[in-house]
């Protein structure tokens, strides 16, 4: 697979590899990661703090103490090389989604521009089974995808202040869930009560990047339910842990 490298400074390089947002290049990153993520953890590559992977490029931090940036570039080259086969672990989520009221205040404008009837913006909604590209722009913000075709809309020409936590929202290929409070752009069709973020837990993100995410439409009275549980700690949407291989 073709890259490119950039020079972040003296402590990090970017590999960069093309310039969609695709499944087989986000599968490919993610690869890369989790060779260099082993070596980094076996202390097997010295001078290499961590990677970060995003659509479709990866970050490695290094110490420039220890290595200049040619090092670190021929120590990464070998593991981009195509028909390495990594295994992954990739935990399986569902999350519970009410699509109705003030849950999804952008639902009907959605409907309104997609041509599409609500059930059936919710069942495209739930059929697809997402992908976690990376996360970004708040802590434990997962951007996911790909969203179905039909789908697949601009962001709000006026974005929101206010973003509820737990909004479920959807923009051009990708859909996500607000973690905290905060302004946004994305069309919202949806809440969900499980906590994306909480610093109280041991890994305070709950998505990582190559999870896959599904949803399944919940009405509101069954989504005070599950706040309730979730707030008491009985409450899971993990389905299970998987090991995939990529390439």
């Amino acid at each position: 697979m073709e890259y490119r490298v950039l020079n972040l400074g003296d402590r990090a390089i970017t590999f960069e590899f093309g310039s969609v947002i695709s499944k087989q290049v986000s599968h490919h990153v993610l690869g890369v990661h989790a060779q260099l993520k082993e070596k980094i953890a076996q202390n097997m590559v010295e001078g290499i703090i961590e990677t970060v992977p995003t659509f479709r490029s990866l970050t490695v931090h290094f110490d420039p103490l220890i290595l200049f940036p040619e090092e670190v570039e021929a120590i990464v080259t070998p593991y981009i090389k195509e028909g390495n086969v990594v295994s992954l672990e990739s935990a399986h989520w569902s999350f519970p989604v009410c699509y109705e009221g003030e849950y999804a205040p952008d639902l009907e404008d959605v409907a309104a521009e997609t041509g599409l009837a609500i059930d059936e913006i919710v069942a495209l909604h739930q059929k697809e089974k997402f992908d976690v590209f990376m996360l970004g722009f708040l802590p434990g913000f997962a951007f996911m995808g790909l969203l179905h075709e039909r789908l697949q809309l601009p962001r709000r020409k006026e974005p929101r202040t206010v973003v509820p936590r737990g909004s479920v929202a959807i923009a051009d290929q990708l859909t996500a869930i607000y973690p905290t409070v905060s302004p946004g752009g994305w069309n919202l069709i949806g809440r969900t009560p499980i906590e994306l973020f909480d610093i109280k837990r041991d890994e305070a993100a709950l998505l990582k990047a190559g999870d896959r995410v599904g949803f399944h439409a919940v009405d509101e009275c069954e989504y005070e339910k599950i706040e309730a549980a979730v707030k008491a700690g009985e409450y899971s949407c993990r389905n299970e842990c998987l090991i995939k291989e990529v390439a």
